[in-house]
């Protein structure tokens, strides 16, 4: 086998032999966490995963970076109701308040991990009053 062909093969079959990933599996750290971010709400409606939710639904958006660069994802100009992050779930919490939240949606002024809310989860964690949350952390289900 020639050098550089095994040199490619090496990490492919590390990666195939072992169970959940690592820091070292996914250096931009989209697919690990925790991840910490600010906390916004917003009036949802149709989603970026082309589903249409109200404002009980306890679902979040993204930031379009992560969003966009979602392993499996083909990127900008594909349909984004393909993405492989819809439907996904991760926990968020906030001083001490824990919510399950599933990723219905893409937030185009969000910085990478911030989170931006339905009502019903803003609520849980703040008055909406206080329009941004800063330090929630959240990690992948």
């Amino acid at each position: 086998m020639q050098p550089t062909l095994l040199l490619f093969l090496l990490p492919l079959l590390a990666l195939a032999s072992h169970g959940p990933l690592s820091r070292q599996d996914d250096p931009d750290g989209i697919l690990t966490g925790p991840h910490t971010g600010q906390g916004t709400y917003y009036a949802v409606g149709l989603g970026a995963c082309g589903i249409t939710n109200v404002a009980s639904d306890a679902i979040v958006a993204v930031s379009w970076e992560l969003f966009d660069n979602y392993p499996g994802y083909a990127g900008e100009g594909s349909n984004p109701n393909n993405n492989p992050i819809c439907g996904k779930q991760l926990q968020a919490t906030y001083q001490g308040v824990t919510q399950t939240v599933t990723v219905e949606d893409r937030c185009t002024g969000c910085a990478m991990w911030d989170l931006d809310m339905s009502t019903s989860v803003f609520d849980q964690f703040a008055n909406e009053a206080v329009g941004r949350l800063d330090g929630v952390t959240w990690n992948w289900v």
